[in-house]
Parts: structure tokens; C-alpha cells; sequence
């Protein structure tokens, strides 16, 4: 087998993401790697070589280091969930790919599901492979198909002795030597650092995607193994249970990784579901986050100003949202007046967009509070419907002036963005059934980039400056300390 090519694309924020493109079958496939990967010594591993080889001949597949482990690009700290649903679709605009399959493998399944739940328009069928719903349960008798303590401490070791290669004991038992060590000690030394290693073990005891896979209206296979040491048995039971229409089969064998032990029946049950003609419906339901704004006492204000100076003011907040949400790469779905309702592929570019959009409105003097809602909703024509919408509008109408009020799905989904929360409690939201928990938002001050002159005022230039400065905030400090240093 040629060895492919391996070639990157950047994020807006500048970093690289590897990837590549193997065979030409009918289906184009990306593969979404769980824990660690390395795409060039992955090819040293005859039994991933054999793996992919076979899977490339039913399916055109991509596969791609996720950012900060092997090829791609270092990252500081470890990529949120949306981060990395984000990620797939970088990848598949790179390759020139509007629809595909996602075969989502251990860890590389919740990404995978939220961007079958995010993007079920670009997602035409959905494979998880030793995958799971939650890391480590804080109840674990209530939650058996979460991660218990005892499975999270059989992590513990490998990531101690990282380099030593002993997670072979745990991802592939039935070949688990001091020969393979020594091989998978050198393939964990290049796919990540230790401290990366830790993270992302970090990472995964944090993991809760259980409201998303109700939302997963794509045709799913689940496939996992019976004797699964990092992943049991009863994670993939729960998962395929708790995705509708899922279809559910149970492997033999005690390895969790992919290319170990009989991975053909693996090959055998994803060329089935992918190659036997099953046809998707064009989805009506997608997985969005959902923000709501809303001018408070915005009547008494426009008494205030007289009509047509409140004109001109609904007109200059009208375009701050535009521009933001689609800077945020949202869609404003419909203006209300003195409000608006927009959707976002993720709740962290939601969060930042409504501190934007209310922090920017402020020179209008003009005091906005914004809601934020994750969860499933209904296409109709541009517009959108169904409960989560209710939700996001109700805990806007319960937000203080100045405020980013967020459901606490949002806030379980944005682990790891470095977003902050203050607990504001439990509440009746008029018309939605139970209490609801809310957190008020408080970004970090090196995330907000403050805008002088106002937005109203600046040059194309100076737009662009901000908009890198959003997007890229690191090489900008970079920059200034480089041109300090120069002065």
C-alpha cells in the first residue's frame, strides 16, 4: 500500500490540522481517532496498515490528527467538544467534502455525534466504535454505563508512566508484551506530550454528551466489544439504547483498539451498514444552540429619545448583531424588535458572540440580556420551533441587565473553554415542564477584545485587526512582544 500524502489546513485561530485521503470507493468516510494518533506511524502498525487498507476499499477515507496530537499543531490546553466538532468540518471543506459518513472511534465518538447532531446536512451516516456517553460518573451505581473510578484508575497508570508504552495493557490486551510496549512507548512519546497526556485523561472524566444523542438523526451503527477493559461494555449498551433508530452490535474480544485483535468483524458491520443501501431522510431536527436577546425597558427608552432618534438606535444595535453572529458564524433567524432569536453550530461561539453583541451595544446606550439554550429543534421554512426554543427565550426573560444567562446544558457542553460561571440557582420557566438550573456567564478578560472607537466608527482596517484579534489572539501577543523587544 502507498503510503499517502499528508497535508494540512489551518484553523482561523493558525493552528494546523494533519490530515489525509485514502482510496476511492463510493462512500467518502472521516475517521475521528480517540485518544492518541499519529498519521505517520500509524503506517508502521501492520494492523492499522491492514485496517485502513480494508476500509479504503469500500470508502474514499480521511483521517486527521485532532489538533494537539501527532502531526497537527501543539495547543496549549485540550480542545472543547465543539472545538473538535468544528474541527471535522474544517477537514471535510479541505478536502472538498459537503456530505459524509463519520466513523468515530473511543473518544473520537462525541465529537462525532455532535457534529452528526449539530450537522445532520453534512452527515450521512454515523459509526461509534468503542465509544461512550460520560467519563467518570459521580454516582456510579445510579450511572453503570458511565466510566467508573476502577476504569478511570486503569488510565491512571499508562498516563503516570507516560512513554513506556503500558497503554498497551490496557487498549490492546491480547498482544500486550515487553516487545509491543516498547513499539506503543514510542508511538505515545510522538503522539503527545505528557502533560498532554494528562489532560486529556482530564478531559474525559469531564465528558457528558448525553443530551446529544437523543438529537442524532442520522442512520447510526454501534459496534463494540464485549470484554472491553477502557470502555465497557455497558457504555456501548446505554449509547446505541439512547440514540434513536441505532443499530447495536456486540463484538467479541477484550481490545478496545481498532486495529487490534479481529478487527474484520469491525470491517464486516460498518461495509454492511455503509454499502446496503439505506437511504436517509432529509432531516427536519437538528442539535443548535439557541441564543435570545432582548433590550430591557427598551418602551421607557424609545419614550425617552422620541421615535425617530429610537429608529436609528434599533438600526445601529440591528447591525452590531448581524455583524457579530456572523463573525461568530451564526445565523440571525429572526430580529423581534427589541430583540432577536439567532442559532450557533456551538454553545462556546454563542456565549462570546451575545458578551460581544451586549458589551458593543453599550455606546448606544442601550442595556441588552441575553439567554442561551442548547438542544434539539424543528426546522420550519428559515424559521425554527420546539421546546428548546421556549427554553432559550425563558431564560433570557429571566436574565439581568447586561447578563449572558445560560441553561446548564450549555454549560456542561463548554467544559474546557475557559468560560467561567456563576451558579444563579434552579427555576420555574413559565410553560416548560420541571426546574431548570442557570448559570450567569463571565468570560475571561484576555478573551474579550475591547473595541474603541466604536464599532459604528471603524475602518475596514480596524475590523480586521479586531476580527483577527479574536480569532487569533496568541499570534497577536506575539506580535507586540516581538515589536516591544525591536523598539
Amino acid at each position: 500500500m502507498q503510503l499517502p500524502e499528508t497535508c494540512y489546513v489551518e484553523r482561523p485561530d493558525g493552528v494546523n490540522l494533519a490530515y489525509e485521503v485514502i482510496g476511492e470507493g463510493p462512500v467518502t468516510l472521516v475517521f475521528c481517532f480517540g485518544f492518541i494518533s499519529h498519521l505517520d506511524l500509524q503506517w508502521t502498525d501492520p494492523g492499522a496498515t491492514r485496517f485502513f487498507r480494508r476500509l479504503s476499499s469500500f470508502c474514499r477515507v480521511v483521517l486527521f490528527d485532532k489538533a494537539g496530537t501527532g502531526l497537527s499543531d501543539p495547543i496549549r490546553q485540550v480542545a472543547t467538544l465543539e472545538e473538535r466538532a468544528e474541527d471535522i468540518r474544517i477537514v471535510m471543506d479541505a478536502v472538498g467534502v459537503e456530505r459524509a459518513a463519520l466513523f468515530g472511534e473511543s473518544e473520537g465518538g462525541p465529537s462525532a455525534m455532535l457534529f452528526a447532531a449539530t450537522h445532520p446536512e453534512r452527515c450521512s451516516a454515523l459509526i461509534l466504535y468503542g465509544s461512550l456517553v460520560k467519563g467518570l460518573s459521580d454516582d456510579p451505581e445510579s450511572e453503570p454505563w458511565a466510566l467508573s473510578p476502577a476504569v478511570i484508575e486503569r488510565y491512571e497508570r499508562p498516563v503516570q508512566n507516560w512513554g513506556k508504552g503500558l497503554a498497551a495493557d490496557l487498549f490492546m490486551p491480547s498482544k500486550a508484551n515487553p516487545a509491543v510496549r516498547r513499539v506503543f512507548g514510542t508511538f505515545e512519546r510522538a503522539a503527545v506530550s505528557p502533560s498532554m497526556a494528562r489532560a486529556l485523561l482530564e478531559s474525559i472524566k469531564a465528558l457528558d454528551v448525553s443530551t446529544i444523542t437523543a438529537a442524532i438523526s442520522v442512520p447510526t451503527l454501534v459496534l463494540h466489544r464485549r470484554g472491553d477493559l477502557a470502555v465497557p461494555i455497558a457504555c456501548g449498551r446505554h449509547l446505541a439504547a439512547t440514540i434513536p433508530g441505532a443499530q447495536y452490535v456486540e463484538l467479541d474480544g477484550a481490545d478496545h483498539a481498532y486495529q487490534s485483535g479481529d478487527f474484520d468483524q469491525i470491517l464486516d458491520a460498518a461495509e454492511r451498514f455503509l454499502t446496503g443501501g439505506t437511504t436517509a431522510l432529509e432531516p427536519n431536527r437538528v442539535l443548535t444552540t439557541i441564543l435570545f436577546t432582548d433590550i430591557v425597558d427598551s418602551t421607557r427608552r424609545a419614550a425617552q429619545v422620541g421615535d425617530s432618534a429610537w429608529k436609528e438606535i434599533l438600526e445601529r444595535h440591528v447591525e452590531v448583531v448581524r455583524t457579530q453572529v456572523e463573525t461568530a458564524e451564526g445565523q440571525v433567524v429572526k430580529l423581534l424588535g427589541d430583540g432577536s432569536l439567532c442559532t450557533f453550530p456551538g454553545p462556546a461561539r454563542a456565549i462570546r458572540c451575545a458578551r460581544e453583541i451586549i458589551d458593543r451595544t453599550q455606546h448606544l446606550d442601550l442595556a441588552l440580556r441575553a439567554g442561551i439554550h442548547t438542544g434539539e429543534c424543528e426546522r420550519i421554512g428559515d424559521d425554527i420551533g420546539g421546546m428548546a426554543v421556549h427554553i432559550a427565550a425563558r431564560v433570557a426573560a429571566i436574565a439581568d441587565p447586561g447578563d449572558v444567562l445560560v441553561s446548564s446544558t450549555v454549560k456542561d457542553l463548554v467544559i474546557g473553554s475557559g468560560l467561567t460561571f456563576q451558579d444563579r440557582g434552579e427555576h420555574e420557566l413559565k410553560g416548560v415542564p420541571g426546574a431548570w438550573h442557570v448559570y450567569s456567564v463571565g468570560a475571561p478578560a484576555e478573551a474579550r477584545v475591547p473595541l474603541e472607537p466604536a464599532a459604528a466608527n471603524m475602518t475596514r482596517a480596524d475590523r480586521a485587526t479586531v476580527l483577527l484579534a479574536r480569532r487569533a489572539p496568541g499570534a497577536i501577543r506575539a506580535l507586540a512582544r516581538f515589536t516591544q523587544r525591536g523598539r
